[in-house]
């Protein structure tokens, strides 16, 4: 699995979040919360859904673990942040450069694919992790835990020091 490198500009992006674990999962909760408020948000500016995920230190991969606690958004991207639905929140995601993963397959898979990108792949890149968000980008192949289903895996890095 050999990702795309992007630099990718500033987003505005709107949607609800929650603190949760792995080991506490919360996804499903929000997601249900937010799919039926997704049609008051007048100003998308794709169809793509965006799960991003926003750690309260720097992600160590060697440190981390399933109670390892971080917010988590569901969320759309918008043109501009003007007319908001109430209760909605507003998330600005920095530009930046980002490893970008195609992943095929069930939600509850991703274990694997997880393990090869930090423990694998990363540290015999040129890149470290870089204390930005992570997110997934669930585009029109999406299926929520079918194995046909596809995203993409964007994790925040920036080019090792020499």
């Amino acid at each position: 699995m050999i990702p795309r490198i992007e630099t990718l500009p500033e987003k505005k992006l709107v949607g609800q979040r929650l603190r949760m674990s792995f080991a506490h999962d919360r996804t499903g909760e929000l997601w249900r919360s937010f799919m039926p408020r997704r049609k008051e948000i007048i100003n998308p500016a794709t169809a793509d859904l965006l799960s991003l995920q926003v750690y309260d230190k720097p992600l160590a991969y060697a440190k981390f673990s399933p109670t390892t606690e971080f917010e988590k958004w569901a969320l759309v991207e918008v043109t501009g942040f003007d007319s908001m639905p109430e209760g909605l929140e507003t998330f600005t995601l920095p530009a930046g450069l980002y490893a970008v993963f195609l992943y095929k397959g069930a939600s509850s898979e991703f274990t694997e694919t997880f393990q090869f990108i930090f423990g694998t792949w990363l540290p015999s890149s040129e890149y470290v992790l870089d204390d930005r968000p992570h997110f997934e980008v669930l585009g029109e192949k999406y299926r929520n835990n079918d194995p046909d289903s596809e995203e993409e895996i964007w994790v925040p890095i920036r080019l090792k020091s020499k």
